[in-house]
């Protein structure tokens, strides 16, 4: 029995099959250039501060308008 299951090892069962001729290259580009995707990874210290996406571009509207509002040197 131990030989049967080393030789079935290497073969992929039946539903994991799949047929690259139906596949679509570049299926959701278009889709991901027209309504704009931006993934950023934040550090695991400033995942805790922010709660959410809308948290962290408040906090750098602010950081901007502050910018915007003070004197260069």
């Amino acid at each position: 029995m131990k030989t049967k299951r080393e030789s079935n090892r290497d073969e992929l069962k039946h539903e994991y099959n799949f047929d690259y001729s139906k596949a679509v290259r570049g299926k959701y580009y278009r889709r991901l250039l027209e309504e704009g995707s931006n993934v950023v990874v934040l550090e695991p210290d400033l995942a805790r501060a922010f709660r959410d996406s809308s948290a962290v571009n408040e906090a750098l509207r602010s950081l901007l308008d502050f910018t915007k509002s003070t004197k260069p040197l």
